[in-house]
């Protein structure tokens, strides 16, 4: 009997913790998509380049390849974080439904390259996985 009270008790610190980690991730998100958003400055400067190379004829602006790879690695690198921003958000989805639990562990291992809050995300989140009653509560 005593044994059943102290699964139950873990059950529900494991869906608390789970709950808990979701909204985590919810804000992590956000705020990769914030800061994903910071590259913008970077297309702008390669906007300014790219036109005035393109009107300047008298061979003082600078080429407009520079604009145009100014352009294209703000570019690059906004969708990419706007893409880790989407990833994150769906694994907080996950956890808060208890479904695809590698997908969840995956990003967690992701997470943990971003310092701070995803190192400490990511690692929580493994702590958290990666315990028996958490991998129960993913099987049902």
């Amino acid at each position: 009997m005593e044994e059943r009270q102290n699964s139950d008790g873990n059950t529900k610190r494991d869906l608390e913790h789970l709950r808990l980690l979701s909204i985590f991730h919810y804000v992590v998100a956000g705020i990769t998509a914030l800061f994903a958003c910071f590259p913008i400055i970077h297309f702008i400067v390669g906007l300014a380049i790219f036109s005035k190379s393109m009107g300047d004829h008298s061979g003082n602006a600078p080429p407009a390849f520079f604009g145009l790879f100014f352009m294209l690695f703000a570019a690059v690198i906004i969708c990419l974080g706007w893409a880790l921003a989407i990833a994150i958000f769906v694994a907080g989805k996950k956890l808060s439904r208890r479904v695809n639990y590698t997908f969840c562990l995956v990003m967690a291992g992701i997470e943990c390259v971003f310092i701070p809050f995803g190192t400490v995300l990511g690692v929580l989140t493994i702590i958290t996985l990666t315990r028996p009653g958490a991998k129960e509560l993913f099987s049902r």
